[in-house]
C-alpha cells in the first residue's frame, strides 16, 4: 500500500507542479502540501485528474508559535479508487485562504466551522458567518491561546426573564474535592486499605 501511495504522490507532484510541493507517506497515509494561494487549483487537479470526488472533512490546526500559525487540512476521498489522501496548506491570522466551494460545494459549512473555531478567513466564501458559537461570541474557542473558561458565562435570569451574559469570574481552575483513584484521598484510610498493611505471620 505504501508503495502505491508513494507512486500516487509522485504522479501528483508531476501533474500539479507548483500547486502541490511535497508528498509524504506516513502511517499508511499520503499527505500533500502546497501554497494556500493555489489551493483551489490544486484541488481541481486532484478532483479532475486523480478522481478524488469528495471532500470528507476540512479542519484547522493551530501552532501559535509559527508565523503561519494555522494548517488548513483537506481530507479527500476517491470513490473509484477507494483511497483517502489529505492536502495541507498554511495560513496566518490576517491572510485569507481561497474558498474551495467552487470545486467542492460541500466545503461551505466546513469552512464556516474553521472560521468560527480558529478565525481562519476564506476569501470568496458565499456566507462566512459563525456556525457553532453565538453571534456576539468573542474569540475563537479552538485556538490554543483561548482561555479554558472562556470570556463570558451564560445563564437564565429568572428576574429578567431572559438569558444573561456575564464576564467569567473564575480566575483559576476549580479543584473539586472528589475522590480520585489517581490523586489519592485526603480523608485518611478508606475501607480496604488495611489489606495493604503487613500483619504478623505474613510472608
Amino acid at each position: 500500500m505504501s508503495a502505491a501511495l508513494s507512486k500516487l504522490g509522485t504522479s501528483v507532484l508531476k501533474k500539479a507542479k507548483g500547486l502541490i510541493t511535497t508528498a509524504d507517506v506516513a502511517f499508511g497515509e499520503l499527505t500533500l502540501t502546497g501554497p494556500a494561494s493555489k489551493v483551489v487549483q490544486a484541488l481541481t487537479v486532484l478532483r479532475d485528474e486523480f478522481e478524488f470526488q469528495q471532500v470528507i472533512d476540512l479542519c484547522g490546526v493551530d501552532y501559535p508559535d509559527r508565523p503561519l500559525r494555522f494548517d488548513v487540512v483537506y481530507h479527500l476521498l476517491s470513490l473509484t479508487k477507494n483511497l483517502r489522501i489529505r492536502l495541507k496548506v498554511q495560513a496566518d491570522e490576517d491572510t485569507a485562504v481561497p474558498s474551495v466551494t467552487p470545486v467542492y460545494p460541500v466545503a461551505d459549512w466546513f469552512e464556516r466551522e474553521a472560521f468560527d473555531m480558529y478565525g481562519i478567513f476564506f476569501s470568496g466564501h458565499p456566507d462566512l458567518r459563525r456556525l457553532l458559537t453565538d453571534y456576539g461570541f468573542n474569540g475563537h474557542p479552538l485556538r490554543k491561546d483561548f482561555p479554558m473558561t472562556g470570556y463570558v458565562e451564560v445563564r437564565y435570569d429568572d428576574e429578567l426573564k431572559r438569558v444573561a451574559y456575564e464576564p467569567v469570574k473564575i480566575t483559576e481552575f476549580r479543584r473539586f474535592d472528589f475522590l480520585s483513584p489517581w490523586e489519592g484521598s485526603v480523608y485518611g484510610p478508606l475501607p480496604g486499605d488495611e489489606k495493604t498493611e503487613k500483619r504478623a505471620g505474613d510472608a
